[in-house]
């Protein structure tokens, strides 16, 4: 095992983010194409035909691709199942993660040539669950979010050939691995049915019932408290003005700083990032950051700077490092009471088609004005100039400067901005996928 290196797996939510994250770094994606997938837009985002491409791209490249199958079916769906992981696997994915122990025991009968990985709804924290699904032919456990680096260890140590993925960063659920079911109650969208609404992301207003008249009243305060009366445990509820409170709006998930503890402990196989619905750009950039890390580790070496520094260019929530390394009842910095989403620190201006020539505007973009140039994992890029602009560098940073924005139907304007969907040619090729941003 001394040629071993952690997997980097990320989320792939259409065809176009799963050749960003395989040109950023990523080892594999995971993505599916029905409502089995718990995500309820990946029929829209990932038709059966580009996610046949996708696979087909991956494996030209020696990278992997898995299939999500994690929804938990209804009795009338069972039929629509076995037909739907019959299709996938005639695909060839690497492999089928799985959350339900009955479509465990039907894929391993369908396509048993395919591995099953079972998905964190499952919610494996311990080694007495690991060993279950392990001795029904789960090759690989997502564990829990909840789970910590020493149980993760401790089943490495009971089950050696059962491998362990983790996730490193994204969205987090308040509730026990999204096991929530306040979606459903409040507007009949199932969360383990790939349909959440994030109502614990919602802005919420804190209202008094006025018992004389039955009337419910704006409540005036700028903190509100509740308190157990049996414990006399005290929640503040502290609501912004004009925007409300966020009482269960959990900060997202980043584990960059603890790579070198968590593949120290030698307990851990694949590091996955989540945000299947999540931007282009975020695809490249959580797997550019994570890439960099993971082989800055093996090559001995940490730049936690930059891992930082890019991750929050990304729109967030605000950061926390979960429960791998604290135990939840350790953590008092996990929840974002004032917004339910932040900006990130740079906005992102135009993205690079697969040619490379070419590029969309995402952001306004002016003759004579600098965007950063974000390349993928590993490319390099040459300065020059052209008629249509230049590419130079500063201070280690390389930029783009156009002296004239041209359309491909040869229009020439003296800006654009994103409600133009039109190409535009870049002054000087980029490297397929790139990114051209700036500093907010």
């Amino acid at each position: 095992m001394a040629d071993f290196r952690v997997q980097l797996l990320s989320p792939a939510g259409n065809l176009k983010k799963l050749k960003i994250a395989l040109a950023y770094g990523a080892d594999a994606v995971y993505g599916g194409v029905s409502h089995f997938s718990l995500r309820a837009r990946a029929g829209k985002d990932f038709s059966f035909e580009d996610f046949a491409q996708g696979v087909a791209y991956a494996h030209e490249r020696g990278k992997k691709v898995f299939v999500t199958i994690n929804g938990f079916p209804f009795n009338s769906q069972l039929k629509l199942l076995e037909s739907h992981i019959t299709k996938m696997a005639s695909l060839n994915p690497d492999a089928f993660i799985v959350a339900a122990p009955g479509v465990v025991k039907l894929s391993k009968k369908i396509a048993p040539q395919i591995p099953i990985h079972l998905s964190t709804q499952a919610n494996v924290l311990n080694v007495l669950d690991a060993e279950v699904f392990y001795e029904m032919g789960v090759k690989r456990i997502v564990a829990a979010r909840e789970i910590s680096l020493k149980d993760a260890l401790e089943i490495k140590k009971h089950l050696p050939d059962l491998e362990i993925e983790i996730f490193v960063h994204g969205s987090m659920c308040f509730a026990f691995s999204g096991r929530c079911l306040i979606s459903a109650l409040q507007s009949g969208r199932v969360p383990n049915r790939g349909s959440c609404a994030n109502d614990c992301r919602f802005d919420y207003e804190y209202f008094v019932r006025n018992v004389e008249n039955d009337e419910l009243v704006k409540f005036d305060g700028k903190e509100f408290y509740v308190k157990n009366p049996d414990n006399g445990v005290m929640m503040r509820l502290q609501e912004e003005e004009g925007l409300g409170t966020h009482i269960f709006n959990s900060k997202d998930l980043n584990l960059s700083g603890h790579i070198r503890e968590i593949l120290d402990s030698g307990a851990v196989d694949a590091l996955k990032i989540e945000g299947r619905t999540k931007s282009n750009y975020y695809a490249g950039i959580t797997a550019r950051a994570y890439r960099a890390a993971i082989d800055d580790y093996y090559n001995g070496s940490e730049n936690s700077a930059f891992y930082t520094n890019e991750l929050y260019t990304l729109k967030n929530r605000g950061f926390t490092d979960g429960y791998i390394i604290h135990r939840p009842y350790e953590k008092f910095n996990t929840q974002n009471h004032l917004t339910a989403i932040s900006e990130g620190s740079y906005q992102v201006n135009a993205e690079v088609d697969e040619s490379g020539e070419w590029a969309f505007c995402r952001h306004t973009i002016r003759v004579g004005e600098a965007k950063e140039i974000v390349a993928p994992f590993g490319e390099s890029i040459t300065c020059g100039k052209s008629d249509l602009g230049e590419i130079f560098e500063e201070q280690g940073v390389k930029y783009m400067r156009f002296n004239r924005i041209c359309l491909k139907d040869d229009k020439e304007l003296d800006s654009i901005h994103s409600g133009n969907t039109n190409a535009f040619k870049l002054p000087l090729p980029l490297p397929p996928f790139s990114f051209l941003r700036e500093r907010l």
